[in-house]
């Protein structure tokens, strides 16, 4: 099979440019011919740059160039868009259907619903934002970079596109990481037939397990960010102190490191390269994973998984589908500091319930979330991208779509 990938990159590297690179290299793997076309924010410097990159929002003409002479020139059996904004626009599905090439998209965010991509903002989840063809309150807010003029683009490249029909006519399937994902966008403003969203979990290469017998400490491996929970963790630990290690930058950095200062439990980290964070995790006596938004997945639960590491997660979102409570690793509700808190004393107190739960934590790994298992997802939902461009959907292909 022959597979085009389309990615945009941000300025500042996350989860989503890891998905599209190790997805590639399982493909090319498995003999499939693999070509990325990507564009950066990075290029994006000058004035003239930017005022070019704000008016195509909508609609790009320049990248829907570049993406119909690689189609006409690759010969893809499938396009799959890991990330169109806001370089590459939603021009590129109106160029995928003018050219008869299945397009897949992978939701790795909330951006077609909410210009936050995360559904929070004020402190809280922004539900209401699901159901608005054009929502308001983000534009007020400036959720996007801090300025409205900016947010207000991303919500008129959205919303132009639902009024045209371009999420529910012109892609041939949606793949949503986790069920919660996946029912949040059916039941949405974007009014998805049912038959083009499929469920489909990130996945991660094998590290390979952790110590048999752990040290003391508990292991934060994230952005430090609002939505992530991280005053939540901090609180909790105030409340009962415990030996903390904290991986990772982002806007509450500064944050961390006076309270690290402070607490000689806690290091912090900084950032740290895979490698490096697979080993403290290996050593860990489990992950803390507190986000308070609704996480589409959660790759560094997946991670402390394959690690044999147990989980300690808020109950909302991707947390709430990967941890099972008591089975591979402990639920709390999530900003209840004090309920995390508690958590964490348990694994302390009763290490073999730690030790039980982090060899669960393993095979929910192998189960789900290897290579193998996600190339075998990856594939059927190509074929059903490709039969879906070929003839209408069936009700046996909406069966399959996992909803």
């Amino acid at each position: 099979m022959r597979i085009l990938q389309i990615h945009n990159f941000y300025k500042q590297a996350g989860g989503e440019d890891t998905v599209f690179e190790q997805e590639a290299q399982l493909l090319r793997a498995h003999g499939h011919t693999v070509e990325q076309l990507t564009f950066s924010n990075n290029d994006v410097t000058s004035t003239k740059a930017k005022l070019q990159a704000a008016l195509g929002v909508v609609y790009n003409p320049q990248s829907a160039g570049i993406i119909s002479q690689s189609i006409k020139r690759f010969k893809p059996d499938v396009v799959h868009v890991h990330n169109f904004f806001p370089l590459v626009s939603p021009g590129v599905f109106w160029v995928c259907r003018k050219y008869k090439v299945p397009v897949v998209m992978t939701l790795h965010n909330y951006r077609l619903l909410c210009p936050s991509a995360v559904l929070y903002y004020d402190g809280r989840v922004q539900l209401e934002n699901v159901q608005q063809t054009f929502p308001i309150k983000p534009i007020l807010q400036g959720v996007y970079r801090g300025s409205k003029i900016e947010t207000a683009s991303v919500v008129l490249a959205t919303g132009v596109h639902k009024l045209l029909g371009t999420w529910r006519e012109k892609v041939s399937k949606f793949i949503a990481l986790t069920p919660g994902a996946a029912d949040l966008f059916q039941n949405s403003s974007l009014r998805l037939r049912p038959e083009q969203l499929s469920i489909k979990p990130n996945f991660t290469a094998d590290p390979g397990l952790g110590a048999a017998t752990r040290e003391a400490y508990f292991l934060y491996l994230g952005r430090l960010t609002e939505e992530k929970g991280i005053r939540t963790l901090l609180k909790a630990h105030s409340i009962k102190p415990f030996p903390l290690k904290i991986i990772g930058t982002g806007p509450l950095q500064a944050l961390v490191e006076e309270y690290a200062a402070k607490n000689p439990l806690v290091e912090y980290l900084g950032f740290r390269p895979r490698e490096e964070a697979m080993e403290q995790l290996k050593r860990a006596r489990a992950l803390i994973f507190p986000s308070e938004w609704l996480e589409t997945f959660g790759m560094t639960a997946v991670e402390a998984f394959a690690t044999g590491t147990p989980v300690i997660a808020s109950n909302i979102g991707g947390g709430a589908y990967i941890v099972q409570h008591q089975q591979n690793g402990l639920h709390f509700s999530p900003a209840d500091a004090q309920e995390l808190a508690s958590q964490v004393g348990l694994l302390e107190q009763l290490p073999d319930l730690a030790k039980k739960l982090g060899q669960h934590a393993r095979q929910s790994y192998e189960q789900h979330y290897t290579p193998e298992a996600n190339y075998a997802r990856l594939l059927q939902i190509y074929g059903q991208a490709i039969g879906a461009t070929e003839k209408p959907a069936s009700a046996t292909v909406a069966a399959e779509a996992g909803l």
